[in-house]
Order: C-alpha cells, then structure tokens, then sequence
C-alpha cells in the first residue's frame, strides 16, 4: 500500500554532509545526500524517489512544499 511521502532538508554536521530524508507515513525512512548539482525540489524528489524504489512502490508522484519540507502523493 502506497503512501503519502515527506522529505526534509538536514544541514551538515561535523561528521556528516547536507542530507534530505524521505520519510513514508508508516515512518519508514531514507536519506539521501544533497546534491548541489541539483535544484533543491530536484534534491527532494530524488529523495522521494529513492524511498519509492526502497519500497517497490510505481506510479506518478505529485509533490508540493510545506513549513519543513516538500509532500509527495500518488496521483493514480
């Protein structure tokens, strides 16, 4: 069963880089690294799309931001 997805923007620490995390509602979560070659939205999508394959879930994605950072639904 398919899931709303929300991702979140982590700045560096001492031991870590920036880092989005893909947080399904069940809680299940990737993190994936920042990319600067990327947009920042292209960042959370990707980082969307990582927990998508993590969890064999298909389908088109339709996302927008909030306060913390960017949910994702399944449009089909």
């Amino acid at each position: 069963m398919r899931q709303a997805i929300t991702t979140k923007y982590h700045g560096p620490t001492n031991t870590r880089g920036s880092r989005i995390s893909a947080t399904s509602a069940s809680g299940i979560r990737v993190y994936v690294p920042y990319s600067y070659d990327l947009s920042v939205d292209e960042c959370h999508e990707e980082a969307a799309e990582a927990l998508c394959t993590k969890l064999g879930w298909t389908g088109q994605m339709i996302g927008g931001s909030n306060k913390t950072g960017n949910v994702y639904v399944f449009a089909d």
